[in-house]
């Protein structure tokens, strides 16, 4: 009986290594090409939110002192990348912000924001997104993003008819919570562009 035990044993630990090897060898051909569509993407997103920018620059910052700066300011978001947009002489035109907004309905929603030098948002785009398709799935419908770009305002609020101001967004029918989440992403990268960056202004 224990010679039947040990020789399971060792079937079985065998099988372990050889599965554990199987897996390091998948995880070694797969991370490189996950690596660099994820590098892609987060490229599209800048693009997409700043169209005039020539090149992105990552900068340098302080994580935990910027998301104890939106957290003082009631914001459950964080700020995850802080990227200038550069015109073609190298000048900063504005930044891109990566936020996670950690509010949404099925799980955290990461976005990048766009942010010119004068305080106007040109948008933003999702590079992570969870929610319930043909509801907070919306968040990355035009009809739905478009009305955050070109808005020089000092914060986003939903509301659930036509928007009667330039900072209003109309929330996404069935899904507030989600649209809400979408707008105090960006009120926290409008909060630490104004209190971080200094505005954005040289």
């Amino acid at each position: 009986m224990s010679k039947k035990i040990v020789h399971d044993a060792l079937i079985l630990t065998v099988f372990t290594l050889v599965l554990g090897l199987l897996l390091g060898i998948v995880y070694g051909i797969t991370k490189e090409p996950i690596e660099l569509a994820q590098e892609e993407a987060t490229k599209a997103a800048y693009a997409a939110v700043f169209a005039d920018a020539a090149d992105f620059s990552a900068t340098e910052y302080d994580r935990d002192g910027a998301n104890q700066l939106v957290s003082d300011a009631g914001f459950s978001d964080t700020i995850d990348a802080v990227v200038e947009a550069k015109d073609a002489s190298g000048a900063v035109i504005g930044y891109v912000i990566t936020v996670t907004a950690k509010d949404a309905s099925q799980s955290s929603i990461t976005f990048s924001v766009g942010i010119q030098n004068d305080g106007t948002v040109n948008g933003y785009s999702i590079t992570s997104i969870a929610e319930t398709p043909g509801l907070g799935m919306k968040a990355e419908e035009e009809s739905f993003y478009s009305q955050f770009q070109n808005k020089n305002v000092t914060e986003f609020t939903v509301v659930k008819q036509a928007p009667a101001a330039d900072n209003e967004i109309e929330a996404i029918t069935g899904s507030t919570i989600t649209s809400k989440a979408m707008a105090n992403g960006c009120n926290a990268a409008i909060y630490y562009f104004q209190n971080a960056l200094g505005g954005g202004q040289s």
